[in-house]
């Protein structure tokens, strides 16, 4: 996965990102799964998550109404994927991206958003590398 921009919002994510193999669609639903897991092991083993049971529970709920799931659903089963094809439409997704927390009304300044490539394009890419 080449990663192009990138924004962790609270309850989504956005990214703007290549796949080295062409296949796309493979790499998304490999990536929803090594998440998933990882992430609802992490809220079952701390004992800090105040919210633990009601997160399980919702998750639990969630894979029940889908066949596809054996236990817990993580994430949504749709993507919402947008085929970029010029330059003019990589930086308006670029931007839209990076405005989402500033939207949500998080920051004032995209760049100060931790969990975003804003920071990325100010020459910072200690939170996560990404290919400019």
């Amino acid at each position: 996965m080449e990663v192009f921009a990138y924004c962790f919002m609270p309850n989504h994510v956005h990214l703007i990102f290549r796949s080295a193999n062409d296949d796309p669609s493979g790499l998304i639903r490999d990536f929803k799964g090594f998440t998933a897991r990882k992430l609802i092991k992490t809220i079952k083993d701390n004992p800090k998550e105040s919210r633990k049971e009601w997160l399980l529970w919702m998750m639990k709920r969630a894979g029940t109404k889908n066949s596809n799931v054996k236990e817990l659903q993580f994430w949504q089963q749709h993507n919402n994927p947008i085929e970029l094809w010029s330059t003019k439409v990589i930086q308006q997704k670029i931007d839209y991206i990076h405005n989402n927390p500033v939207k949500s009304g998080f920051v004032t300044n995209p760049v100060d958003w931790k969990y975003s490539s804003a920071r990325n394009y100010q020459e910072d890419q200690t939170v996560l590398e990404i290919d400019i």
